[in-house]
């Protein structure tokens, strides 16, 4: 009976170690199954947080397309002003030339003229940028330079 006996001391602590083996495999995987749930929670509370932020990164992108797009429309627009400033200032210089050769013509039909700026080739005449600024100035503009 003896080795009976230690054949069912042998069998029962194989059964504790299983039993217990069982049990530590079960706690285990609780704790596991609790780590992954609290692990999806972390996930789902950080997925709510990336969306958010993705939404704000579309909302500043189009934000940054509508800015382009009006930085290209007034480059666009100031392209067009100074194509008409230039447009203006080719006049204004054609405007000039057809004046300064209506002054030359006009001298050669009278060489000898008499005008604010004295007599043709007088010394103390202007020269031409001073002529110009000459003839916008009113009488009392000048009378003012004299006192």
């Amino acid at each position: 009976m003896a080795t009976n006996t230690m054949i069912w001391v042998i069998v029962a602590i194989i059964v504790a170690i299983g039993v217990v083996a069982v049990l530590a495999f079960l706690a285990r995987n609780r704790r596991r199954h609790a780590q992954a749930e609290q692990i999806r929670e972390e996930v789902g509370r950080e997925t709510q947080r990336v969306e958010k932020r993705e939404a704000f990164a579309d909302e500043t992108q189009a934000k940054a397309r509508a800015a382009r797009a009006e930085a290209e429309a007034k480059a666009a627009e100031a392209a067009r002003l100074e194509g008409t400033a230039a447009s203006h200032r080719d006049a204004v210089n054609t405007s000039r030339e057809e004046l300064d050769a209506r002054r030359e013509r006009a001298d050669a039909l009278d060489p000898k003229r008499s005008d604010e700026h004295g007599p043709k080739g007088d010394v103390d005449a202007l020269d031409g940028t001073e002529a110009r600024e000459r003839q916008t100035e009113t009488p009392t503009t000048r009378q003012r330079h004299r006192l």
